[in-house]
């Protein structure tokens, strides 16, 4: 049973910052492709970053680039999401997301297989 837990989120102000943190259990093919998403009410899943085994970290979202950095633990089989500068249009849910081989472009909301339940960043 694969299970992706999300932490974190909270609500900040302008210019804050925070780390995201998703732990995994279960989650044991050898190949990973792992993502961060966020959504905001009445909009589609938008793709932040992703890994890949092998891969790079990419990120998607021009806004973020330079503000948002992804990391990850493979001895604690997590991935992180540290946030810096953060501003009123970041406020989303945001999810961790895994897939398994074949995971298609390993940045799709269809590629992923397994998601955490999300955590809620508010920035004001």
């Amino acid at each position: 049973h694969v299970q992706l837990v999300e932490s974190g989120g909270d609500s900040v102000h302008e210019g804050g910052s925070l780390k995201l943190s998703c732990e995994t259990s279960g989650y044991t093919s050898r190949a990973k492709c792992m993502a961060w998403f966020r959504q905001v009410p009445g909009k589609e899943r938008e793709v932040i970053a992703t890994w890949y085994s092998g891969g790079p970290i990419t990120y998607y979202i021009d806004s973020v680039k330079g503000r948002f950095t992804m990391s990850r633990d493979n001895a604690k089989n997590a991935v992180y999401l540290e946030m810096t500068s953060l501003q009123t249009d970041d406020t989303a849910a945001y999810y961790c997301a895994g897939a398994v081989p074949p995971w298609g472009a390993c940045s799709k909301v269809a590629d992923f297989t397994y998601w955490g339940q999300g955590t809620q960043v508010t920035v004001s």
